[in-house]
């Protein structure tokens, strides 16, 4: 009984599963940062919509949260600072999940402003697929061991002193 149990433990605790969730994470943080890096006028009017903002920090969200999400998404993929940057978008999706359901209990008729200036209707539904990225990136926060710059990168002290001299 306990080997049965072990393997999906090791699945999970896979550092080699935390590298994919690692890319999937950081291709949907991208993803979302695309869409309102160009347009932070309608991510204001969406962030506006949650009437949760004073008014004078909504322009300064609607253009720092996408770059955030760019950052984070670019960190992930690129392995740096992981467990720093698993834990920002721990953080955001904790809070995107308060923003949603504050509202949904309110019952106001807004869309999310994820990835469009349409984008989809908020909803318990949005919330549950939130919390499921959340707990992907958990998984990368507590598992994640395959670093970029590890003892000094591909171009550190380690990787000068393995090189063939000639």
């Amino acid at each position: 009984m306990n080997s049965i149990l072990s393997v999906p433990s090791r699945i999970l605790k896979s550092e080699h599963l935390s590298l994919v969730l690692r890319l999937i994470v950081g291709f949907y943080f991208i993803y979302a940062s695309m869409s309102k890096i160009p347009y932070p006028a309608q991510f204001a009017d969406a962030v506006a919509s949650y009437r949760l903002f004073p008014y004078w920090s909504i322009n300064l969200i609607a253009v720092a949260v996408p770059w955030l999400e760019l950052m984070c998404g670019l960190f992930l993929i690129l392995g740096l600072w992981t467990r720093a940057t698993a834990l920002t978008i721990i953080l955001l999706f904790l809070t995107f999940n308060v923003l949603i359901g504050i509202n949904v209990l309110r019952g106001s008729p807004i869309t999310c402003g994820c990835f469009d200036t349409i984008g989809e209707p908020i909803s318990w539904w949005k919330i549950t697929k939130n919390t499921g990225w959340l707990l992907l990136t958990v998984q990368v926060f507590f598992f994640d061991r395959l670093f970029l710059l590890r003892m000094g990168g591909m171009f550190g002290k380690k990787a000068r002193n393995s090189l063939p001299v000639s």
